[in-house]
């Protein structure tokens, strides 16, 4: 497995292709595959986190958040209107930001889980 398959995330950037490839080095062809299926379904997509952070400017605040497993902030956000939309409009500023960090969390338990597998074989 190379590049490509990581490569076919959507909205992917080369910081994250790095760390995947760094992070599954040593796992054997099967088991990266099974990281891809299991990180993959897991993973947000930082378009997603723009388009639920925008939506926070005209309607419901905080949506971007619950879907970053982010409830207490999400029900903050909702209560104060997206900190009166300073906390939305920061938070789409830094909407890669969020979801990359969301995504290296789960990518860690992804691999964790995977290498616990693996060595119990």
């Amino acid at each position: 497995m190379d590049n490509f398959y990581y490569a076919s995330l959507p909205g992917i950037d080369q910081e994250e292709m790095i760390w995947l490839e760094e992070l599954t080095k040593k796992f054997d062809p099967e088991t990266r595959k099974k990281f891809l299926f299991l990180y993959q379904s897991r993973r947000k997509d930082p378009q997603t986190i723009l388009l639920t952070c925008l939506v926070g400017l005209i309607g419901p605040n905080g949506i971007h958040r619950f879907l970053l497993d982010q409830i207490l902030l999400g029900i903050l956000f909702v209560v104060t209107f997206g900190f009166c939309l300073i906390g939305t409009i920061i938070d789409a500023v830094n909407y890669r930001k969020l979801t990359w960090e969301y995504n290296k969390q789960v990518s860690l338990e992804v691999a964790a889980m995977l290498s616990r597998t693996w060595t119990d074989r």
